[in-house]
């Protein structure tokens, strides 16, 4: 059995909060690249060419890609013969609070939703913990902002609505959200489950890298199908038109009853962090 400790924990997840927030995923910013060079409206293009110069200074200087950084979102993947020694909560939430604040970055949460006093440390995370066979614990802390994250949506749509019904869903969840999740977007699209499984197959679809595809050819086409829709839709890089309104999209999706068809679209903006360790 393996033992990890609280300290090595919270030393790994600060680290992850300030790598995340300062150097965007190969994959997103591939992405960001190859749709510019694609990007045949010239004010899309130049605005895409803007957000690439945004993501090479941030790096180059260590700050933050976006003013908003986010709520730290916590994905553990660990491993069932891995012993925690400590608070393994604690251990995250001191992570949060040191990573923002080593890394000067900003202060988003609130300890009561409707009193709005700010905690002052970013604490507390939100935490998803899944267990899994081996001895690692995987962490990837995903920092997520709310103008994209307001304009999320769920609905618990009949059976009878079916794939069309689906299809529908997601592209009204784009145009109802137009340039206010700061554009071009990635989508995490949650099917199946409960109303609370489905929201989370969303989020965690969002991890899944821009080039990689659905495993399931019948969802991998899907996923294709409403890039190429809502990338039609005009909408554009901050609003601006073109044909680049949304970089990639994932699908998740799990087993539900006979009598519903629950679907969520968790919206992202270009600016789709995540930084993963194993420990």
């Amino acid at each position: 059995m393996k033992t990890i400790s609280a300290a090595a924990l919270t030393d790994t997840v600060a680290q992850l909060c300030i790598k995340a927030n300062t150097s965007l995923p190969q994959d997103v910013a591939a992405a960001l690249v190859s749709f510019r060079q694609a990007e045949p409206w010239p004010l899309a293009k130049e605005t895409l060419g803007l957000l690439e110069d945004n993501l090479t200074l941030a790096k180059e200087k260590n700050l933050p890609i976006c003013q908003d950084t986010g709520m730290a979102c916590v994905f553990v993947e660990l491993g069932q013969d891995v012993h925690m020694e400590g608070d393994f909560e604690q251990a995250i939430h001191e992570g949060v609070r040191q990573g923002y604040g080593e890394g000067y970055l900003r202060k988003s949460i609130v300890a009561d939703p409707l009193r709005r006093v700010n905690t002052g440390d970013n604490t507390p995370a939100a935490i998803t913990v899944r267990l899994v066979p081996g001895d690692q614990c995987r962490i990837t802390v995903a920092p997520k902002g709310f103008g994209s994250e307001n304009m999320s949506r769920l609905g618990m749509l009949k059976p009878a609505d079916g794939v069309e019904g689906v299809k529908k869903f997601v592209i009204e969840t784009v145009k109802l959200a137009g340039p206010n999740p700061c554009p071009p977007t990635v989508l995490g699209i949650g099917i199946g489950g409960s109303f609370d499984k489905v929201a989370a197959l969303a989020k965690h679809a969002l991890l899944r890298p821009l080039d990689e595809c659905n495993p399931d050819p019948y969802y991998a086409a899907l996923e294709q199908e409403l890039l190429e829709e809502i990338n039609a839709l005009g909408i554009g890089p901050q609003g601006f038109g073109g044909k680049t309104t949304c970089l990639g999209l994932a699908i998740e999706t799990a087993p539900t009853h006979v009598a519903g068809l629950p679907v969520a679209v968790n919206v992202s903006c270009h600016v789709t962090r995540r930084a993963s360790a194993v420990l």
